[in-house]
Formats: structure tokens, sequence, C-alpha cells
């Protein structure tokens, strides 16, 4: 009795963050949906802006209640590459005038959801659990927190990219768009090689229980994520064009996954991980001062 006590202020701080989580992206996508391209959902007229938000948390609500009685993670990260594709085609089949910009946003976006999707969901199957969720699967309003901000994360990620395919300004490809075609080729190809090498690390018998400090990871920490951060911006490049009056707003879109890789969820958390499982090693401690925590540069002397 006076431990389901002491979790009621656990479980408000929790449903109030969810609720947050709601909102922030509901007014976003009312942003993003001034003068966009509208729809006929059960009778209900509303901007195809606003049906992905609501799809986006619809998935994974959806997904939240099996995954909770089961209490598995197995299909956290799938759900979320899934929903991905899911509001990005969602919005190319409700937009009637589509050009190549809209089809090249939503084409990116797809390729790369698929690719971190797959790879996530055979790594999890592999490892048999995500030790992250341990202490969150047990806990109904912490876990429907989890899936919350999952979809939070879907919608806000790609907010620009949703509102150039929606918003019905249509102009040929520039040469912001092809930098950012650029950006994001590059971008995708660090991140892909990023996990490409620690998963061949771990792969190694002899690697277990060591750090990667080779490849692209001899030159950054985290170069997974700085590749993941340079293809939203370019993303973001490609739709700044076609955006306009409140619709900027989505352009926090590429801020967010900054914010979220470096300050939230990303490095932090794995940088505390690293420190308390290799903290008393020299080698670690050795490798982290003369490593670049983001950007790939070359190691200090």
């Amino acid at each position: 009795m006076a431990e389901e006590q002491n979790n009621k202020p656990k479980h408000a701080k929790f449903m109030i963050a969810i609720l947050v989580a709601t909102v922030v992206s509901l007014l976003v996508a009312a942003a993003g949906s001034a003068g966009g391209a509208r729809t006929q959902i059960a009778g209900i007229t509303l901007p195809v802006l606003m049906f992905c938000v609501l799809l986006s948390f619809a998935i994974n609500w959806l997904m939240f209640l099996p995954s909770f009685l089961a209490q598995t993670e197995h299909y956290f990260d799938l759900t979320g590459s899934l929903t991905f594709i899911t509001v990005a085609l969602s919005a190319l089949l409700l937009t009637a005038d589509l050009d190549a910009r809209s089809v090249l946003l939503a084409s990116l976006i797809c390729l790369w959801a698929l690719r971190l999707g797959s790879f996530l969901f055979l790594r999890v199957k592999k490892d048999g659990s995500d030790g992250r969720f341990d202490p969150i699967k047990p806990v109904f309003s912490r876990f429907l927190l989890t899936w919350t901000l999952q979809a939070l994360w879907v919608f806000v990620t790609s907010a620009a990219a949703l509102t150039a395919i929606t918003g019905g300004i249509r102009i040929p490809l520039g040469m912001l768009a092809w930098t950012g075609l650029i950006l994001w080729v590059i971008g995708m190809l660090i991140e892909m090689t990023a996990d490409t090498q620690k998963r061949r690390f771990r792969a190694n018998p002899d690697n277990k229980g060591k750090f990667i400090a080779s490849g692209l990871w001899a030159w950054s920490r985290h170069p997974n994520y700085f590749g993941e951060i340079l293809l939203w911006i370019g993303i973001a490049l490609i739709a700044l064009p076609v955006l306009s009056g409140w619709q900027y707003v989505t352009l926090i879109s590429p801020v967010f996954v900054v914010l979220l890789l470096t300050r939230i969820s990303g490095i932090p958390m794995l940088e505390a991980r690293a420190d308390k499982r290799w903290g008393n090693d020299s080698g670690y401690l050795s490798y982290k001062e003369k490593t670049s925590i983001l950007v790939p540069l070359p190691p200090k002397a």
C-alpha cells in the first residue's frame, strides 16, 4: 500500500509528460498545416498534416497495448520505423498536387527508416532484449510515455518534410535542395558505416566486453549520431524553399534531432553507460580524452 502511494506522484508526472508531448505535436502540426492540403477522414475534413500526427500517435498507442501485456520491447524500434514510413506515404497519397520534391522527401524518409528499423529490430532479436526497457516495461504510465515520445519523435523529426509535401507550394528543385540531398547521402553513408562497423566488432568473440575504437569510431565516439543529424539537416534544406509563414515552425525538425541526440536520450545516456562500464579502464579514459564526442575529427595526439 505504501509503495502504491509513493508511485502515485511518478504516475502523475508520466501522464503530464504524455499530455505535453501530445499537445506539442498537435501545435507543430497546426502551424505546418497553414495553407496545406486537406482530406476527408470518416466524413471529417482536416489538414493532411494533422492526420499525419494523429496517425503517428495512433500507431504507437495501439502497439503499446500488446507490448505492455506481453512485457516486450521487441517491436518498439520496428514500430517507430514503420510509423515514419506510414506517415510519409500517407502525406504523399493524400496530397493531390505532388512534385519531384515531395516524392524525393518521402523516398528519403522511407529509405532511412527502412534501413534503421530493420537494423535495430534484428539487433534486439539477436540480443534477446534491450536492457534500457527493463525498469520501464512494468510501469504502465512510464511504458506508455516511452511509446508516446516515439510518436512525438516520428512526427516532429519529419515535420518539415511532411509540411513541404502537403504545403501546396510547388517550385523546381534548386541548389538548396541538391545541397540537402548531398548532405543526406553523406549522413546516411556515415550512419550505415558506423552501425556496420560496430555490429562486426561486437560479432567478434575476441571483443566481448570491449569498447570499439576503430574505423569511424576512432574519429568520433558517436559517428552514427553525427550521420543521423547530418541527413535530417539535409532533409530540412530540401523542404525549406517551399515553406512559408507559420510553416517555418516545422524547421524545428533538425533542431529537435540535435537536442534529442546530444542532450536528452542519445549521447548522455550512452556516455553514462560507458563511464559506468569502463570508467576505470585507462584505455577507455585515453580514448575518451583523445576522441571527439560527435563530429568526426582526427584523434588528439
